[in-house]
């Protein structure tokens, strides 16, 4: 299935996947913020949910598809799809079905988009696996915890020192060495550590780890109320914020757009120079949308 697998490489747009092997370290809402900030940059942007119970991305989407179509508000949406997983009685019969699914996703996504975002579960499953595998970012958002860091490498206790691999490194080290079998191009693994107020705990050992099985490591999105309380709206700090949100001023949200607008930049995407004249034509449309036309924009000048 491998082989098959990589396929996929040569007919996907940019393949941004977001994953952990541990449940609530803010996968998706990592995800979506990516990808606002990239339809926000004027890139084409599909996003891809294969959680096969919770589908949180998928909801997402669906939240801030409703709040944009009540509200009347012109809110860049992604393409949207979920990938279901199979559930036959035999593995090998799955493994076909979920590549195909999978496949079929990307061959209807892929021609009209510069990047595709997919959020994974936090367990084991065969299309998390084939989605690592064709990755060209992979972004692990990760708890400022040493219980959380476990997934990634497990310390002794005395010394500090790297004793094994964690289960989801082995599992994205393994998929980069099956990738670079066919593929020679880089796959660039970040992880993105939630932001803390005290001096980070972990940033040591992440460091120490990150050259030990090769991925770099930046500070994430902070533990902010904000950040939960758009998701019903469907929203992110880089959106126009909904009317009378409790607890939420403009302090708040000029300071969350700004830590969204710099882990953008810290990740190092490549933004296609199209897509940039796109934002920027769009972006001073706008801003004159309200002003009345001047007179020499409605009559050509006579010569």
């Amino acid at each position: 299935m491998e082989y098959g697998a990589l396929r996929l490489l040569r007919s996907a747009p940019h393949v941004i996947v977001v994953g952990n092997g541990k449940g609530g370290t803010d996968k998706t809402t990592l995800a979506m913020h990516v990808a606002v900030g990239l339809l926000n940059a004027g890139q084409k942007v599909g996003t891809l949910d294969l959680d096969p119970d919770q589908q949180c991305l998928t909801r997402y989407c669906d939240n801030r598809r409703a709040w944009s179509n009540h509200g009347e508000i012109d809110l860049a949406m992604p393409v949207h799809r979920h990938v279901a997983s199979a559930t036959g009685m035999r593995v090998d019969d799955n493994e076909a079905a979920d590549l195909a699914s999978l496949e079929a996703a990307i061959a209807a996504l892929a021609p009209s988009c510069d990047f595709l975002v997919i959020d994974t579960p936090s367990q084991d499953t065969y299309l998390a696996r084939i989605a690592h595998l064709i990755a060209d970012s992979i972004l692990t958002p990760l708890q400022d915890s040493f219980l959380d860091l476990c997934s990634l490498g497990v310390l002794d206790p005395v010394t500090r020192e790297i004793v094994r691999t964690g289960h989801y490194a082995a599992s994205v080290c393994a998929a980069r060495k099956a990738r670079r079998r066919v593929d020679p191009d880089f796959s660039d693994w970040v992880v993105i550590r939630r932001r803390t107020a005290a001096s980070p705990l972990t940033e040591p050992a992440l460091g120490e780890i990150g050259r030990h099985i090769g991925f770099r490591h930046i500070a994430g999105l902070s533990e902010r109320a904000l950040y939960r309380q758009l998701f019903p709206f469907g929203l992110t700090p880089l959106d126009p914020l909904p009317p009378m949100t409790p607890g939420v001023n403009d302090v708040s949200h000029l300071a969350a757009r700004s830590e969204v607008d710099t882990l953008l930049h810290r990740l190092h995407l490549p933004f296609g120079e199209r897509g940039l004249r796109r934002a920027a034509a769009r972006a001073e449309w706008f801003a004159r949308r309200a002003l009345p036309l001047q007179f020499d924009e409605i009559l050509a000048e006579e010569e």
